[in-house]
């Protein structure tokens, strides 16, 4: 049996959520620790998707809240595996929402890259398939994976 080629669409994650009133705080915004969940599940499973296998979260890239996602908004987040190293993959994860879904308006409100690790059945980080990128910017993403790689090396050395 031939091994399955692991592309990056393979490895898309499309979540929706619709923002209720347990979802915000007292300005009736999300909370920001709230959309983080929701990230990291939607990169879990993209890098589960990936590997086959559990995964844990090692790191989360700088995550700036660009625009306040309110009650009744929707948001939809997706994710896909951008680079996978050694044990660990990088995962890009969007979000957008809608803010009238009868009026179709949509912002991106955030962007991410998640570190996750592929681990075994006693947590140990196991080895994992390379990715295939094919699209134009599937390959560039795959490219500048080392830069960012570098530059979060570089931050663990300073902390």
């Amino acid at each position: 049996m031939a091994e399955e080629l692991k592309t990056v669409v393979k490895s898309r994650v499309i979540k929706t959520e619709l923002v209720m009133p347990n979802d915000t705080n007292v300005m009736g915004t999300l909370f920001g620790g709230k959309l983080m969940a929701w990230m990291d599940i939607a990169a879990a499973i993209s890098a589960q998707r990936h590997s086959d296998a559990p995964v844990v979260t090692a790191s989360i890239d700088n995550v700036s809240f660009k625009k306040p996602i309110k009650i009744g908004d929707t948001v939809t987040i997706t994710a896909h595996v951008t680079r996978a190293f050694n044990t660990s993959m990088e995962v890009f994860v969007e979000v957008i929402k809608e803010e009238h879904i009868f009026k179709k308006i949509k912002h991106q409100t955030n962007t991410a890259f998640f570190i996750l690790v592929a681990v075994d059945v006693n947590g140990t980080p196991m080895k994992i398939p390379p990715i295939i990128p094919e699209t134009e910017l599937e390959i560039e993403m795959y490219n500048e994976s080392f830069k960012r790689r570098e530059l979060r090396i570089q931050s663990y050395k300073k902390m």
